[in-house]
């Protein structure tokens, strides 16, 4: 017969034992599920009327092991099984030990209102947090945090571990594709967090296991930097060292540039004046000059109608008319010489004019020039003045460009440095990741005696399963990305070796963590896990599981259907008391674990 519940406790509540007692819900339909000490088979039949084509996939046998995860702790989220229409405002419950509550610990909690879980009773410790909760109702993150508090014995800080990590080990669930490698508990985990997981499980140094994780991300933050630094556009937000020390050298002159000429200037009184007061000086230096070009052209032109002013020359008129034949008379000679003392007056009086302009114009080039010469003392005056200081918002603005060129020179500085670290990152990345493995192949040699227990705990259960013949290893040793775990059983192309691997890995890990303190004692398996498997193995793993269970005193869980388990009692395990009296069918309409289908 199954233990009665009262006898299952007073058995083993005395070695310490954590596991679970009960699930059921609010819906009057589900099926209540009532665990037991050591093996538990939860079994789904076919029914009578059950044809070749009825599955008994829907019959809830995962389902189990989703609202399991639901129930501690899981998110809950959107596309979770719970968060279902048809099920969403289900209160769901679970029964289970507790450390430090003889009676257990009920856990309540609806995906309609999936951040409030209710506890009762509320273990020693919790926070409730918000006012607006209940009593005996805790935020999940609170309820995440007692159980990797209570159930894992975790520290308070704990980087690289989550008590959500730890129980994908011990609860393996389809939906996250963990049945597809021992050391993942599901698909998108890394290897570094999931050998950081199972050090910590398993006794070994999980902080230095987490130091590859770290590591990586650091790597993969290094990748990325130096793609985005070759991209034209990301480029140019970190640079090249090379590139950015010209850059620098150049605004650190300009800065200090900047910087001498704020030192050297004084404020000028009255600047704007002085400004105008110098232009007006430049202007009127620029008309003398204009007028300078008028009066030395118009002094050339004077000179030269000086030059060209003579006497008229008649001496030829005499000689003219002899050789006409025409002699000229007294009067006539008289008359000529009256002419050319007349021209030779004009003559004399236009030289006399054109000189005395030409003397008036050199005065006035001779008093301009004293005038330039004057207004340009005058104008170097000024400009030095101007040129030795300035006004006080001139001052203001060369301070503004000084702040704006020693801002560029700081943001200038903290791109080379972060171009420097990145060009040096792989190198030390490198360097870390020697030191990383030569520190974690010590540390797996000074814990030698925990690798020694599971090392020898996986081998006789692999040989349990298939006897001497088969080479069976558990090694660990230094990865070059991760701690590497490597569970191995020798294949002969039979069918479900992978998993019966995982299954031996599994409870060696269950086994050690609940010898450590270090998990709950119960360890839930998928009847997926069994798919492919032959019937003596699949035979040889129940009856290993219950002795296991039995022996160490703790729980081992897991789902089947009726005719695997027939195959497997045709081949020698003793089913007895270790069926659940709660079985599933594939009965369309209220066969499965929650009694209707949807």
């Amino acid at each position: 017969m199954r233990l009665a519940w009262s006898n299952f406790t007073m058995n083993y509540w005395w070695r310490g034992a954590h596991v679970l007692r009960q699930l059921n819900a609010s819906d009057s339909r589900f099926k209540t599920v009532t665990f037991q000490a050591g093996l538990n088979i939860l079994v789904a039949d076919t029914t009578g009327t059950s044809s070749e084509t009825d599955s008994r996939n829907s019959a809830g046998k995962s389902s189990m092991i989703e609202l399991l995860h639901f129930l501690l702790g899981g998110s809950g989220d959107k596309d979770s099984l719970p968060a279902h229409r048809e099920l969403r405002q289900t209160l769901f419950r679970l029964s289970l030990d507790w450390p430090g509550l003889p009676g257990g610990i009920t856990v309540e909690r609806a995906a309609s209102n999936a951040g409030t879980i209710r506890l009762q009773p509320l273990p020693e410790g919790a926070a409730p947090g918000q006012l607006d909760l209940g009593v005996g109702e805790a935020r999940l993150p609170e309820w995440q945090r007692l159980i990797e508090r209570d159930l894992f014995n975790l520290p308070a800080e704990h980087p690289g571990i989550t008590g959500r990590n730890l129980f994908g080990f011990l609860m393996r669930r389809v939906a996250s594709h963990a049945f597809n490698e021992a050391t993942r508990s599901h698909s998108r985990q890394s290897n570094a967090e999931g050998t950081t997981g199972l050090a910590y499980l398993l006794g070994l140094d999980w902080q230095l296991a987490d130091r590859y994780r770290t590591l990586q991300a650091r790597e993969t933050t290094s990748k990325q930097l130096r793609k985005a630094a070759g991209d034209p556009v990301l480029g140019r937000i970190v640079g090249k060292t090379s590139e950015l020390r010209g850059q620098i050298a150049v605004a650190e002159h300009r800065a200090r540039e900047v910087q001498r000429q704020i030192e050297a200037f004084r404020v000028v009184p009255e600047y704007d004046n002085l400004r105008l007061h110098a232009d007006q000086l430049d202007q009127r230096i620029r008309r003398l000059r204009n007028e300078d070009v008028v009066d030395r052209r118009n002094l050339t032109d004077l000179e030269q109608a000086v030059e060209e002013a003579v006497d008229p020359d008649v001496a030829y008129l005499e000689s003219a008319y002899a050789e006409l034949g025409i002699v000229l008379g007294d009067q006539v000679r008289r008359s000529f010489a009256d002419v050319q003392t007349f021209h030779s007056s004009v003559v004399r009086n236009r030289r006399q004019y054109l000189a005395d302009e030409a003397t008036a114009i050199r005065a006035r080039l001779a008093e301009r020039d004293l005038e330039r010469e004057q207004l340009g003392t005058q104008l170097a005056g000024v400009l030095r003045t101007l040129n030795e200081g300035g006004a006080l918002d001139a001052l203001t603005t060369l301070q503004q460009i000084l702040a704006q060129e020693q801002a560029l020179l700081s943001a200038l500085r903290h791109r080379f440095e972060a171009a420097q670290a990145l060009e040096t990152s792989r190198r030390e990345i490198t360097q870390e990741r020697v030191v990383l493995q030569q520190e974690m192949d010590t540390d797996i040699g000074e814990r030698q005696h925990v690798v020694n227990e599971a090392v020898v705990l996986f081998a006789e259960y692999a040989k349990t399963l298939y006897g001497d013949d088969r080479e069976a290893y558990l090694r660990f040793g230094p990865g070059e990305s991760s701690l590497k775990i490597d569970p191995h059983i020798a294949s002969d192309n039979s069918g479900g070796i992978g998993s019966m691997v995982i299954f031996c890995f599994d409870l060696t890990v269950a086994v050690l963590a609940r010898r450590g303190g270090r998990a709950p004692d119960f360890l839930v398996h998928d009847s997926h896990l069994f798919d492919g498997v032959d019937e003596r193995q699949l035979a040889r793993a129940l009856t290993l599981a219950a002795e296991v269970s039995g022996r160490e005193g703790m729980q081992y869980v897991v789902t089947l259907n009726s005719d695997e388990l027939d195959k497997a009692a045709r081949r020698g395990f003793d089913p007895g008391n270790h069926v659940l009296g709660q079985r599933l069918t594939d009965g369309f309409d209220d066969g499965g674990l929650f009694g209707f289908r949807f």
